[in-house]
C-alpha cells in the first residue's frame, strides 16, 4: 500500500483536485453525448450533410466519448492519493498513519526541547527498567545482582552568564554543554537534561564508587574547557553527585534525594567536586537534619550567641573595635562549630533569620561599648547577593541605637564575585548610610584589583594563611608585603588575622600594618567578657562614659 501510495503521490501535480478534473471531464462527456443525439434526432436537411459524412461524425464521437471515459477512469485512479485532497488519506492504512504519530508524540515527550537530549521522563523510564531488570536478575538467584551508577550535575556559574548574555547567550551555553557531555557519554550511558542547569545521568557498566567518581571527574574536565558565545570565552564548573544502585535505593525519588545530598556536599567543600553517596555520606545526611532542627529552635529562642573578638592597632597598640563571631552550645549537641553550622543555615534557606538574631544581639551589646569601638560583622554568602540586605541591616542597627558609623560589615572576595553587579549595589547602601565595608579573607578569593577599586571599599582583612607563615616562608612575606603596598596605593586600611605570635607583630608593624587581631591579643569572648576586657584595656572611666552615652 505504501508503494501505490508513493507511485500515485509522483504523478499528480501539486494543486490539482480531484473533484475539479473529474467534473470537466464529466461535462465533457456530457457535451459529446448531447451532440451525437442531436446529428442523429436533426434531419439531413437541416443539417445539409449526407449519410456517409453523418456516419463517420458519429464514429468520431463515439470514439471520443470512449476515450474521456478511459481517461477519467484512468485519472480517478490515479488521483487517489492527492496531497491536496484529504479523502485520499482514507486509503493509507488507519494503524500507520497512527503508528508515525504515535512515535512523533512519544520522541516529544521524552526529549528536552532545548538541548535536544532525553529529559526527566526518559530517565525515570530508563531506571525504572533497569531496577526491574536486577530484581529479576537476583530473583533468578544469579551471582551478583546487576548493579548500576546513576548521577546528578549541577553547573555553578550559570546565573552570572545569564546576566552577562541574557537567556540567549545562557540557552546557547547549554545547548553547548549538552553536546560535550553527550558526545562524552555517546555509546557508555544515557545522559538527559534535567531541567534549568541540571543534567542527570546513567551508566550500566559503571558498578563501584572508584569507577563513578573517576567517570565524574573525566566530565567535569570536559567542562572546563571555555565555551563560546558570540566570540567571547566563557568558563563554567560543575559539580557532582553520585551513586551506586541498589546502595543509593531502588526507588527513583528516594534515589535522586540521596543524590542531591551527595551534590550539596560538593558544593559546601569546594563546588567543581565529585562525592559517591556512601554509608559515611548517610551519616552526615542524618547528622545535618538532627542539625538543621536544632539550629532552627536555636534562632527562634536566640540560642546562637555572639562572641567577639579584639582587634588592636599596630600603631599605637589601643583597642579599636571587636569582630562578632558566632558560637552555639546546644544542649544535645553540645559546641557545634561555626564551619558546620552556618554552611548548613546558607544550605537549608535559614541564613537570614540567623543573620538578623546575631546582628541584633551584637549591636545592641555594641551600644554598651565606648564611641570610640566599632563592631565588624561577618555578612554570609548568600546575603551580599540579596538586594534587601542593605535595608535589613539598617533597620535593625536603628532600632537597637548603635550609630552606622560604628558598625563595619565583612564581606568576601568569592560571594561578590558570585553577582558582582548586586554586591556592589548593596555596598554601596550601606556606604551610603556610613557603614564601612571590610573584604575578609583577601588573597583566597578570585577578585582582581580593579575590583577592589570599583567597589570602593574601607578596609582588607589579610587571611590567615599568610600570616602563619611569617619568619618562616619568605613568599608569605613577599605577599604580604605587596598586599600591604597595594593597599596604601588605593587608601585602603589592612587589618591582619590569626596573629598568635609577638615576632608576627613586629614584623606587620614595621611594614605598615595598621591592625590585628588573633590569639596574641585575645580570644573571642561572650558579652559580659567583653566588657570586662575592655574595662582591662581602656578603664572604668571609659565605660562610664559609654552608659552615659547610652543612658
Amino acid at each position: 500500500m505504501d508503494e501505490i501510495g508513493v507511485t500515485r503521490h509522483k504523478k499528480v501535480k501539486p494543486g490539482v483536485k480531484r473533484s475539479t478534473v473529474a467534473r470537466a471531464v464529466f461535462a465533457t462527456n456530457v457535451l459529446l453525448a448531447l451532440v451525437l443525439i442531436a446529428l442523429v434526432l436533426i434531419p439531413e436537411s437541416i443539417l445539409q450533410v449526407d449519410k456517409e459524412a453523418l456516419k463517420y461524425m458519429f464514429l468520431i464521437g463515439i470514439g471520443a466519448m470512449a476515450l474521456c471515459a478511459v481517461w477519467l477512469f484512468r485519472l480517478q485512479k490515479v488521483m487517489l492519493i492527492s496531497p491536496n485532497e484529504p479523502v485520499a488519506e482514507s486509503i493509507i492504512a488507519p494503524s500507520e498513519q497512527e503508528d508515525d504519530s504515535d512515535e512523533q508524540l512519544g520522541q516529544l515527550e521524552y526529549s528536552d526541547g532545548l538541548t535536544g537530549l532525553g529529559n526527566r521522563k526518559r530517565l525515570v523510564e530508563r531506571f525504572e527498567k533497569m531496577v526491574c531488570a536486577m530484581e529479576n536478575s537476583a530473583d533468578d538467584e544469579s551471582d551478583k545482582e546487576t548493579e548500576f551508577a546513576v548521577g546528578i550535575l549541577n553547573l555553578d556559574g550559570m546565573k552570572a552568564i545569564n546576566e552577562m548574555f541574557g537567556r540567549i547567550g545562557g540557552d546557547a551555553i547549554l545547548r553547548q554543554c549538552a553536546l560535550r557531555l553527550a558526545n562524552a557519554v555517546d555509546g557508555e550511558g544515557l545522559v538527559t537534561r534535567f531541567g534549568g542547569d541540571e543534567f542527570a545521568f546513567i551508566f550500566a557498566d559503571i558498578t563501584s564508587e572508584s569507577d563513578a567518581e573517576e567517570k565524574g571527574r573525566i566530565l567535569l574536565e570536559i567542562l572546563q574547557a571555555p565555551f563560546d558565545f558570540e566570540g567571547r570565552q566563557v568558563r563554567i564548573s560543575g559539580s557532582f553527585g553520585f551513586g551506586i544502585v541498589p546502595q543509593v535505593g531502588k526507588c527513583f525519588e528516594a534515589v535522586y534525594e540521596n543524590l542531591a545530598n551527595a551534590l550539596y556536599h560538593s558544593k559546601r567543600i569546594g563546588r567543581g567536586r565529585v562525592t559517591v553517596f556512601s554509608s559515611d555520606i548517610e551519616e552526615q545526611i542524618l547528622e545535618n537534619a538532627k542539625i538543621e532542627q536544632a539550629l532552627r529552635c536555636a534562632i527562634v529562642n536566640t540560642k546562637v550567641k555572639p562572641h567577639f573578638q579584639p582587634i588592636i592597632s599596630l600603631q599605637d597598640g589601643s583597642l579599636l573595635g571587636f569582630e562578632a563571631l558566632a558560637r552555639w552550645n546546644d544542649p544535645e549537641l553540645g559546641f557545634v562549630s561555626p564551619g558546620k553550622f552556618i554552611p548548613l543555615a546558607e544550605e537549608r534557606g535559614i541564613i537570614a533569620p540567623l543573620t538578623e538574631t546575631l546582628l541584633r544581639q551584637a549591636a545592641a551589646a555594641a551600644t554598651a561599648w565606648p564611641d570610640e569601638l566599632f563592631l565588624s560583622f561577618n555578612l554570609s554568602s548568600m546575603q551580599i547577593v540579596d538586594p534587601t540586605t542593605a535595608g535589613t541591616i539598617l533597620s535593625i542597627i536603628q532600632q537597637v541605637g548603635l550609630d552606622p558609623k560604628r558598625l563595619e560589615i565583612e564581606v568576601t572576595e568569592t560571594a561578590i564575585m558570585s553577582d558582582p553587579q548586586t554586591a556592589a549595589k548593596v555596598i554601596e547602601d550601606l556606604q551610603q548610610a556610613g557603614v564601612s565595608i571590610s573584604m575578609d579573607d583577601f588573597g583566597t578569593g578570585q577578585s582582581s584589583l580593579g575590583r577592589l577599586r570599583e567597589l570602593k571599599l574601607d578596609k582588607v582583612k589579610i587571611d590567615r594563611t599568610f600570616i602563619m607563615e611569617l619568619g618562616e616562608d619568605d613568599a608569605a612575606v613577599h605577599i604580604v608585603r605587596a598586599i600591604l603596598e597595594m593597599c596604601a596605593g588605593l587608601g585602603l586600611k589592612v587589618v591582619a588575622e590569626g596573629i598568635e605570635k609577638l615576632p608576627q607583630a613586629e614584623m606587620l608593624k614595621r611594614f605598615g600594618c595598621h591592625a590585628a587581631q588573633g590569639y596574641l591579643f585575645g580570644r573571642a569572648q561572650n558579652e559580659h567578657r567583653t566588657i570586662a576586657y575592655i574595662r582591662e584595656y581602656m578603664g572604668d572611666e571609659a565605660l562610664e562614659q559609654a552608659k552615659r552615652a547610652c543612658g
